[in-house]
């Protein structure tokens, strides 16, 4: 099975209106960047975007947002973006907040498979509202779902042509968990190899779960919070 696809528009090609996407990340480290500037070319619509956070005004999902291509947003953390705010509070996007650790349970159960899991994190909050609640060992569990989404979007430092992939240091983040989840997987790489030459002991995502892979170019790698010291 051929997995590489030349470039970003052909891998995002068929994500059609109305699809649901994970989206690798956190902050502005990781980001699959070009994946979601050819959707932002395609001007895909009415998406469900699953991710950590959501990017800020001009970079990363916030470039899906200020097109309002996003109908809603799944997120732990939504800071940093003025256009998120201005959409929420006018009432232009759905927006589902989880705890972060929730959102990684969830995409976990979605990669290995588990319809639900029994989660301590929100219980007597608002995040509890509408969820089946267990007791095990004197305390209570939230019931929380498996994510399902169409097409999971990652971002790796090197991979080879099987589909195999490293993430270097922090970026590795929520990346490996959406990359086994989706039923269709798209990975962006700053470098490509050929199979055999990537350490077998260093692979963090096993090329089984990638589906669409292509080397990625003119990566910003921005910094959200430059702080340095005083002269």
């Amino acid at each position: 099975m051929n997995k590489v696809v030349a470039n970003a528009e052909e891998a995002v090609r068929d994500i059609q209106d109305g699809a649901v996407l994970m989206l690798g990340g956190f902050g502005l480290c990781g980001i699959p960047e070009n994946c979601i500037a050819a959707l932002v070319k395609k001007g895909t619509k009415n998406l469900t975007c699953i991710s950590n956070n959501a990017g800020v005004d001009d970079f990363g999902i916030g470039l899906l947002l200020q097109t309002k291509q996003v109908k809603k947003m799944i997120s732990s953390y939504v800071g940093e973006n003025a256009e998120f705010e201005r959409q929420l509070l006018s009432g232009e996007l759905e927006v589902e907040l989880i705890p972060q650790g929730t959102l990684a349970t969830r995409c976990m159960a979605a990669g290995y498979g588990m319809p639900a899991v029994y989660l301590l994190a929100g219980y007597g909050t608002e995040v509890a509202e509408g969820k089946e609640v267990r007791e095990f060992n004197g305390k209570n569990y939230l019931m929380e779902m498996a994510f399902d989404s169409d097409y999971a979007i990652v971002k790796a430092w090197k991979g080879d042509k099987m589909g195999n992939l490293i993430f270097k240091d922090t970026a590795r983040n929520f990346n490996p968990l959406m990359a086994m989840a989706g039923k269709i997987t798209i990975a962006e790489v700053e470098e490509l190899v050929e199979p055999g030459e990537l350490d077998p002991m260093y692979i963090h995502t096993p090329g089984i779960y990638v589906h669409r892979i292509f080397q990625g170019k003119d990566y910003e790698k921005r910094i959200e919070q430059r702080t340095v010291r005083k002269k």
